[in-house]
């Protein structure tokens, strides 16, 4: 295995751990399934996977270096994602509640927006940044040879682990989107709580030091 199997038992543990704990990606996700449907949950998931390719690639490329010369382009980054991160929030405040509530499978998310919306939310969340760039490179040994193959295994267990957890959070919640899509009063305190937790996400990310 070219990967060295007690890193990877490690890998796989951290990992999991990171999936599991709740974050913008998993509340996003779990939005677009009650608003969208599973579908939509599906591929906000897949707009997330994808991001993790992006920064798998710039990991495996030696960016950690290069954000650690520069810190000045990890705050820009920082500063983009915060923005983002409001702008969600604000969004799902602004559409709580509205006078003809339809079942979720038809409302307000299509499958183009929750892929694109999901690559964006991802693609600009620093903390995945952090995660994925800092992070996975301590997991390739490269008195191993093989490494962009070392990356690849790596990568492609950490975008399993991420279809397997974001999209069962995103298929659960389209099974009730029906249910809340029937009660007003339901869907606007659950779109007032996810828009204020990204909004808190956002000025949390905006103020905290990189």
């Amino acid at each position: 295995m070219p990967v060295e199997q007690h890193l990877f038992v490690i890998f796989l543990a951290t990992t999991l751990v990171a999936m599991i704990s709740p974050g913008p990606d998993m509340l996003f996700v779990l939005g677009c399934g009650i608003r969208g449907g599973a579908r939509a949950g599906l591929l906000a998931t897949a707009g997330v996977a994808t991001s993790e390719i992006v920064h798998i690639t710039l990991a495996a490329a030696g960016l950690s270096a290069f954000f650690a010369a520069a810190p000045t382009a990890f705050t820009a980054l920082r500063l983009a994602g915060a923005g983002y991160l409001v702008y969600l929030g604000v969004q799902a405040i602004r559409h709580r509640g509205e006078q003809h509530v339809q079942p979720a499978a038809a409302s307000g998310v299509s499958s183009r927006q929750a892929y694109l919306r999901g690559l964006l939310t991802n693609l600009v969340n620093p903390k995945m940044v952090t995660f994925t760039i800092a992070f996975l490179p301590q997991f390739v040994d490269p008195r191993l040879c093989h490494v962009w193959l070392q990356f690849l295994i790596l990568g492609a267990v950490f975008v399993g682990l991420e279809f397997l957890v974001d999209g069962t959070v995103g298929v659960l919640a389209g099974r009730i989107g029906d249910w809340l899509g029937r009660r007003r009063a339901a869907r606007r305190r659950l779109d007032m709580a996810t828009g204020g937790v990204f909004i808190g996400l956002g000025v949390r990310l905006a103020v905290e030091r990189p």
